[in-house]
C-alpha cells in the first residue's frame, strides 16, 4: 500500500519540513504530483518554537562566561598598574610633563675656637641662560657676548656643559658687574631666557692664605664623588669639598639642596613652576684653631724658610735648599690642634676667582697643595732620641745615672773591617762630650750615647727581642696614623728588619738591602736609616710625653653647630693609647730636654735666647733639636720640638724644614717665636655653646 504524505506521522521530519510550506503556499499544493520539483527556504530547515524546547540558561552561561573572563583580565591589569607597577607608572606619566631641578644650598661656615669666621659665604650675582631660549633665539648668544665681553665660543661651551641640568638655565657669568645686571634688567625683551640669580661663594675674612691646607677648598663634584655618595642627593652641578676641613666635614657643611619642580611640554619647553622646596643652609664647623695664632705661625714658618734659602749654614758652609716645611701647635692635655702650618702654600681665593692652568700646574710643581704637617715624611734625626731614651729606662738596659765616656767616635765591638754597614760611627760635629749620663746626653744631643744603646739592644736580642725600640715607638704612635680629622694623612715608619723587607719588596732599586746588621740598629736608635715620620705624629709623641703618657688623637674640629648656633655635635678628646712614664722614667728625660733650652751646653740654648722675649724662669721650655742626614750633598732636615711650661705643659710646638740645615739654626727660631706669641697671647677658651638635646641627623 502506497503511503501518502497525509498518512506520515505528524512528528516525522517530512511533516516538519512540509507543513510550513503548505501553510504558506496552499494554492501550490493542489494538483501537483509528488515528483514535481519544489524550492526549500531557510525556514523550511528550522523547527517551530512550539516544537523545540527553549534553552535560555545555556545562552546566559556562555555570554556570562565571556564577560567574566574580560572582567578578570581587566582587574588583573588594573592590579598590576595600580599596585605592583604603581611607582613606575606614576614616574612614567610625570616624566612626560614634570622635571625637577635643584636649588643649591649655601654651605655652612668654618669658625675658629672663639667663633671668629675663617670661611664664610658671600652672595654674588650670576647670569644664567635658558638652553631652550638660546635654541629658539640664537641672537641672544651674540647679544650676551657683546654685553659681557665673553666670547661666543665660551658661552656655547657653557650651554653644552653636561655638568649642569639640561632643564636648568646654564651659568654663563659669575660675579657679574653691576652695569651688566642693570642693562639686562632695563632691556628684558632683548635678553629672553637670561636670568639674574644670587649665588653663594666662599669668602675668607682672614685672608685666603691663613690656614689654607687646614681649611681646604671646594670645587665642582666629579662623577667618582657622586658614585661614592649614592644616597646623598648630589647632582652633576653640585659643589664638593676637595681638601682639608671642607672635605672631612663635607656631610655637615654642604647643607641640603632645595628643589624646583617644573612643568614642560613635549618639546621640553618650560611651561611654569609647579612646586618649590627651599634649600637648607649647612651646619658650621667650629675648630680648635686660634685664628691669630694660626696667622702668626704661617708667617713664622714662611719667613724662616725664605730666609734659610738665602743664608749660609754655619756648620756645612752651604746655602740650604729649604724645600718645604711644617709647624704644629698642640694642646698636650686634649690633643686639640691649636694651629698647623705648611709651606709652600697657596691662596684659597684663587679657587673663587679662578685659577689658570699655568698657575695650577706651577703650584702643583712646588708642592703647594701638600699639607706637609700630615703628609710630609722626614727622617727625624735626634728628635727620635726621646723614644730610645724611654726604651732604655723602661727596659733597664742602662740606668739614667749611668755614665758613658763619649769619645766622639763609637767603634762597634767585634766588628770586622769591611763589614757591610761599617764599624765606626762619629758624633755629628766630631766633638767628644766626655762622661755623660742620660740627661746630659739629651741636653748636648750626644750621638755616641745613643750609638751605644743601639748596639746594646741588638747584642742582647735574646733578652729584649729584636724590636724593643720600635715597640716603644709604636706606643708613642709613630708607626700608625694619628687619626687626625683631616683627609689623606700619611703613615710614618720606624726602621726595623721587617720594614726593611717590606721596602725592598715594594721598591728593590731604592731599597736594595734586605739584611739587618748591628749598624742598622745603631742608626735606627738615633733616628736615621729608613725611619721617616710626619710632623703631626712626632708632635703628638712629644705631647704624649709632656702630659705624662696619654696619647690623644689630634683634633682640628671642636664641634658642629647648626645655623642658629645650637651645638649638634661636640667632639671630646679621644684617647688612643698610653706610654708607661712613671716619675723614674719621665723625670730624667724631662731634665735632659729642659737642659736643651736652658743650659748653656744645650743645643738650642743660643737660638732660643736670641729669639725669645720672655723669661724662661717664668715660662720654662723643654725641647729637642734634630739634624737628620739626607743623601750625600744635601743639607740635613732641620727639626725642633718644644713644650712648656715644663711644670704643667700647655703647648707643644714643632717645626721641621726639609734640607733646612741644623735644627738649632733653622727650626728652633720658629718655635721660639711661636712661644713668644703664646706667652703674650695665651690661647683663648673654646666657645662652642649649649648642645641640642637630640643631635640632628645628617
Amino acid at each position: 500500500m502506497k503511503s501518502s504524505w497525509r498518512n506520515r506521522p505528524s512528528g516525522s521530519w517530512f511533516s516538519r519540513l512540509w507543513r510550513p510550506w503548505v501553510t504558506l503556499h496552499p494554492f501550490r499544493g493542489r494538483g501537483r504530483t509528488i515528483n514535481e520539483p519544489r524550492s526549500v527556504g531557510i525556514r523550511d530547515l528550522m523547527a517551530s518554537p512550539d516544537e523545540v524546547g527553549a534553552r535560555p540558561s545555556r545562552r546566559w552561561v556562555v555570554i556570562g562566561g565571556f564577560f567574566l573572563i574580560l572582567l578578570v583580565a581587566l582587574i588583573t591589569r588594573l592590579f598590576f598598574l595600580q599596585v605592583l607597577d604603581y611607582k613606575a607608572s606614576v614616574a612614567a606619566v610625570q616624566y612626560n610633563s614634570l622635571r625637577t631641578t635643584t636649588i643649591p644650598a649655601s654651605r655652612g661656615e668654618i669658625l675658629d675656637r672663639t667663633r671668629t669666621p675663617l670661611v664664610t659665604n658671600v652672595t654674588t650675582t650670576e647670569l644664567r641662560l635658558s638652553r631652550a631660549e638660546a635654541a629658539l633665539h640664537p641672537a641672544i648668544i651674540g647679544a650676551l657676548s657683546s654685553l659681557t665681553g665673553l666670547s661666543v665660543k665660551v658661552i656655547n661651551a657653557d650651554l653644552s656643559n653636561k655638568q649642569y641640568n639640561q632643564y636648568q638655565p646654564a651659568p654663563i657669568m659669575s660675579n657679574a658687574p653691576a652695569k651688566v645686571i642693570e642693562f639686562i634688567k632695563l632691556h628684558p625683551s632683548e635678553f629672553p631666557g637670561v636670568t639674574v640669580l644670587d649665588a653663594s661663594t666662599r669668602a675668607y675674612p682672614n685672608g685666603g692664605s691663613v690656614g689654607a691646607q687646614i681649611l681646604g677648598y671646594v670645587g665642582p663634584i666629579t662623577q667618582q664623588e657622586i658614585n661614592a655618595n649614592p644616597n646623598a642627593g648630589y647632582q652633576t652641578d653640585s659643589t664638593f669639598g676637595k681638601t682639608g676641613i671642607e672635605n672631612y666635614y663635607e656631610q655637615y657643611l654642604r647643607g641640603r639642596d632645595g628643589t624646583s619642580t617644573l612643568e614642560v611640554n613635549v618639546n621640553n619647553q618650560i611651561l611654569g613652576s609647579v612646586q618649590t622646596k627651599k634649600p637648607l643652609v649647612g651646619d658650621s664647623v667650629v675648630l680648635n684653631i686660634d685664628a691669630p695664632l694660626q696667622k702668626a705661625l704661617d708667617g713664622y714658618l714662611a719667613s724662616e724658610i725664605l730666609a734659610d734659602r738665602h743664608s749660609v749654614d754655619p756648620i756645612s758652609g752651604k746655602v740650604p735648599a729649604a724645600l718645604n716645611g711644617a709647624a704644629v701647635v698642640l694642646d698636650p692635655n686634649t690633643g686639640a690642634v691649636l694651629a698647623m702650618a705648611s709651606y709652600p702654600s697657596y691662596n684659597l681665593n684663587s679657587f673663587v676667582s679662578g685659577l689658570s692652568n699655568s698657575e695650577f700646574h706651577q703650584l702643583l710643581k712646588v708642592g703647594a697643595f701638600n699639607d706637609y704637617a700630615i703628609q710630609g715624611l722626614y727622617t727625624p734625626g735626634s728628635t727620635f732620641k726621646l723614644i730610645t731614651a724611654t726604651t732604655e729606662l723602661q727596659t733597664g738596659i742602662l740606668s739614667a745615672s749611668k755614665y758613658i765616656d763619649d769619645t766622639g767616635t763609637f767603634t762597634v765591638p767585634g766588628c770586622l773591617k769591611g763589614a757591610n754597614h761599617g764599624c765606626v760611627f762619629h758624633d755629628d760635629d766630631n766633638s767628644a762630650a766626655g762622661l755623660i749620663n742620660l740627661p746630659k746626653a739629651l741636653t748636648v744631643s750626644s750621638d755616641y750615647y745613643f750609638y751605644n744603646l743601639g748596639y746594646l739592644f741588638w747584642s742582647q736580642t735574646n733578652k729584649y727581642g729584636q724590636t724593643p725600640i720600635q715597640n716603644v715607638a709604636a706606643d708613642y704612635g709613630l708607626t700608625l696614623t694619628t687619626n687626625i680629622d683631616l683627609p689623606q694623612e700619611v703613615q710614618g715608619r720606624v726602621d726595623s728588619p721587617e720594614v726593611r723587607k717590606q721596602l725592598h719588596a715594594a721598591a728593590p732599586k731604592d731599597f736594595p738591602t734586605v739584611s739587618w746588621y748591628t749598624g742598622d740598629n745603631i742608626e735606627m736608635a738615633f733616628g736615621q736609616g729608613t725611619t721617616a715620620l710626619t710632623p703631626i705624629a712626632l708632635a703628638n709623641a712629644y705631647a704624649t710625653f709632656a702630659n705624662g703618657g696619654t696619647r690623644y688623637a689630634p683634633e682640628v674640629a671642636a664641634g658642629v653647630v647648626d645655623p642658629h648656633g645650637n651645638v649638634v655635635i661636640r667632639y671630646s678628646p679621644r684617647v688612643l693609647g698610653h706610654v708607661s712614664l712613671p716619675a723614674s722614667i719621665r723625670n730624667p728625660i724631662l731634665q735632659g730636654l729642659t737642659g736643651v733650652v736652658s743650659s748653656p751646653s744645650g743645643t738650642a740654648y743660643a737660638p732660643f735666647h736670641a729669639n725669645i722675649n720672655f723669661s724662661l724662669s717664668n715660662f720654662p721650655i723643654a725641647g729637642k733639636t734634630g739634624t737628620a742626614s739626607n743623601q750625600p750633598g744635601e743639607e740635613p732636615n732641620s727639626w725642633f720640638v718644644g713644650f712648656g711650661p715644663t711644670n704643667h705643659p700647655e703647648y707643644v710646638v714643632l717645626c721641621v724644614i726639609a734640607e733646612g740645615g741644623y735644627g738649632a739654626s733653622a727650626s728652633a727660631p720658629v718655635v721660639a717665636k711661636t712661644f713668644n706669641y703664646l706667652v703674650a697671647h695665651p690661647v683663648p677658651a673654646l666657645k662652642l655653646g649649649a648642645q641640642l638635646t637630640t643631635p640632628k641627623k645628617k
